[in-house]
């Protein structure tokens, strides 16, 4: 289950975290979009609402939000960087046809191989790649 906004919140004000009107507004934005979204799609949305959002506040906010453990990076391509508010472990699926990233639940227990005994593993992530139902019969 997805931690509501005002969970978050008070999450940030136990870390002592500075609750700004920006930060709050980027933090909502995540609880209420779950699409992965892109500092870019964060900020277009935002700025219509807060004409003086730059693009920086919104990176600092990530930044803060995910050092918090609140958000996390997700980074399927090389060159797109999303956020998902969900930081439990589960994989992502993104169509290669409508850009759009799903989440779905995998066993990050199961996923481990010999060769990686004497290795400390601070992180696991499982991407896959394909076409979405909604985009096959377009195909």
């Amino acid at each position: 289950m997805k931690p509501s906004f005002e969970e978050l919140e008070k999450e940030l004000k136990d870390r002592n975290i500075n609750l700004s009107y920006q930060r709050l507004k980027v933090l909502e934005y995540l609880t209420q979009n779950h699409t992965h979204p892109t500092v870019d799609q964060i900020f277009t949305d935002l700025h219509k609402e807060i004409c003086t959002l730059s693009k920086t506040t919104v990176y600092n906010t990530l930044r803060v939000l995910v050092d918090a453990g609140i958000v996390r990076v997700i980074t399927i391509e090389d060159n797109e960087t999303r956020y998902d508010i969900d930081v439990k472990n589960h994989g992502h699926f993104k169509c290669e046809s409508c850009g759009k990233i799903y989440d779905f639940c995998v066993d990050m227990q199961m996923l481990h191989s010999g060769d990686l005994q004497n290795f400390s593993i601070k992180e696991k992530n499982v991407y896959f790649k394909g076409i979405c139902p909604s985009c096959l019969p377009k195909k």
